[in-house]
């Protein structure tokens, strides 16, 4: 618990030095705020699942559940490995993975404020998204929440390992954003989902990294079993992936750019 304080508190003083940029980073990610206004017309015009206050609250709650999960550890990981600055990590008694794990932590924090800035302001340009939601379903939200981020960061580290492979792991993770933009219910509720996409969708994780924990707090009615079950069965088999590449591509590492 002292060395995770530490990290944080190191982290932390890191990310404030850069609230400029963690502002445009929050901004960047306003698609859901976007796509809020478009879904929330086009349900006042036509026959859909959802009235228009609930994809405006849907939206509101993808915005900040993808501010919350949103992961770049592959990116800083292969950094590390192709320019040997790895080589310093592994002096360090703690897995790389808590490292990062921190620096993700302490980049939530500081976004915070941010975040909810632009909250109060499409609470103002979209007054139909204002809701009081259940207390229980609140706090639900919030655990599967930091289960979702949890989830995505494993699975993207685990891509981060191919690095040890290949010098572009960041292409893999390319084609795997493509898919969970459309498969976790970013672009779209997975209400509006044809039944045979939806139920073929389910059965990965990305639903699980946006879709569940957004429709909760948005006060739907979600199956939250077996959801769950999945998730945590995608989280376990990622991590566990993750442990065997890790101890697979140190045998491979040779600190080159050190």
């Amino acid at each position: 618990m002292k060395k995770a304080g530490t990290l944080l508190s190191v982290y932390l003083a890191y990310m404030l030095e850069y609230r400029a940029e963690l502002f445009l980073w929050a901004l960047a990610g306003a698609l859901p705020l976007i796509l809020l206004g478009v879904w929330t017309e086009a349900a006042r015009g036509g026959e859909f699942p959802l009235s228009p206050g609930e994809f405006a609250r849907y939206f509101l709650m993808v915005f900040l559940v993808r501010q919350a999960t949103v992961v770049w550890v592959v990116w800083e990981f292969e950094r590390d490995v192709v320019e040997g600055r790895l080589s310093f990590r592994l002096l360090r008694p703690l897995d790389p993975f808590f490292d990062h794990l921190a620096a993700h932590t302490a980049e939530r924090l500081a976004r915070l404020p941010f975040v909810a800035l632009l909250t109060l302001l499409f609470f103002a340009l979209f007054p139909e998204a204002r809701f009081l939601p259940e207390p229980g379903a609140f706090l639900l939200g919030l655990g599967l929440t930091v289960l979702a981020f949890l989830l995505r960061y494993t699975m993207q580290y685990t891509t981060a390992l191919l690095t040890f492979w290949t010098e572009r792991a960041t292409s893999v993770e390319e084609v795997f954003f493509l898919l969970y933009l459309f498969l976790s219910g970013t672009i779209a509720p997975l209400e509006v989902f044809p039944e045979p996409l939806k139920s073929l969708a389910l059965l990965t994780p990305f639903p699980y990294l946006v879709y569940l924990p957004a429709a909760l707090l948005a006060g739907q009615e979600v199956a939250l079993f077996p959801g769950l079950w999945i998730m945590l069965l995608w989280g376990v088999g990622f991590l566990l992936l993750s442990r065997l590449l890790w101890r697979l591509g140190l045998r491979r590492y040779s600190g080159q750019g050190a």
